[in-house]
């Protein structure tokens, strides 16, 4: 278990410093607005859909490093990849997050967020991008979504 904490913190460290796809979208047709009053944290999702798939996705904002390292993952994870593909991801991510049954294949490198559910206050920050990309292709207007 120290390799993945180790591995854990290694991550969040790389993506805090250097996040993915920190930028925003200039003809983005989906955005959301994510909230995390508890931390501090804020964010901005946004999302160009070409059909059913996800063409390009980033975000700008800030919070914790939990917060902002997750939110570059997220990003690297579902760009490319249908909406179906990344409710899949979406679903085994949160699940992983929570300490549930998950399918290790499609994490991925994702599993290391799997370490967050060793501080539960946490859980919050790491799952708010994820719940906001949600928000942003769900909806066909600029939409607002909060953890509390």
């Amino acid at each position: 278990m120290s390799d993945l904490r180790e591995l854990y913190q290694q991550v969040i460290m790389d993506h805090n410093k250097r996040p993915r796809n920190f930028r925003e979208i200039e003809h983005a047709n989906h955005l959301a607005h994510g909230n995390n009053p508890l931390c501090g944290d804020k964010l901005v999702v946004y999302v160009k859909l070409n059909g059913e798939v996800i063409e390009d996705v980033s975000f700008k904002g800030s919070g914790c490093a939990i917060s902002m390292a997750s939110a570059s993952l997220m990003t690297e994870a579902v760009k490319g990849k249908t909406i179906e593909e990344a409710q899949a991801i979406y679903e085994q991510v949160h699940k992983s997050m929570t300490g549930e049954e998950t399918d290790r294949n499609l994490l991925g490198k994702l599993e290391v967020l799997s370490g967050v559910k060793e501080f539960p206050a946490r859980v919050k920050c790491a799952t708010l991008s994820w719940h906001t990309v949600h928000a942003a292709i769900d909806s066909d207007h600029d939409i607002s979504i909060s953890t509390e």
